[in-house]
């Protein structure tokens, strides 16, 4: 399976670390918890990045990345009832710690997750502290991207 990220700078187009998650959470981690996010399409990781992006901090040149995950990785795909109340809006609690406590359990590679920008997508949240995680992931390509200005 291909999951696809977009970053702004070339230097993290390699980068699976989770570190920025670690150091900042997001809506399935709290800071503390590594975790890269990624999106089933490159259109859906542009959506991803667009409701989290001020214009202002549009660089000219992005890059998306192209992530391959080997085919029977252990994905758990979080069913509709594990989902909170009003779980697409932002800040809500109760998904960071349903994720805090999946990715802890260390038994899957990613969690699939509905988006909330595009709720009949799906993300996939990679769990880099998952044992074998190097063996299994990595970044096949990496194109550079700029969002057509008509999206800003």
């Amino acid at each position: 399976m291909v999951v696809y990220r977009i970053v702004k700078q070339k230097i993290r187009a390699a980068d699976l670390s989770g570190i920025g998650s670690y150091h900042n959470g997001g809506r399935w981690n709290s800071p503390g918890t590594y975790v890269v996010y990624t999106s089933e399409s490159r259109a859906l990781a542009a959506f991803e990045l667009l409701v989290h992006l001020d214009i202002s901090e549009a660089p000219p040149g992005m890059f998306i990345m192209s992530v391959e995950i080997v085919d029977g990785a252990p994905v758990y795909e979080v069913p509709d009832e594990l989902l909170p109340p009003k779980w697409p809006g932002p800040e809500n609690a109760a998904l960071k710690t349903l994720g805090d406590r999946l990715l802890a359990e260390n038994k899957y590679i990613a969690l699939k997750v509905r988006s909330a920008v595009m709720p009949y997508e799906y993300n996939y949240i990679l769990n880099p502290r998952f044992p074998p995680f190097s063996d299994m992931v990595k970044v096949i390509e990496v194109q550079e991207y700029n969002f057509d200005q008509r999206l800003l």
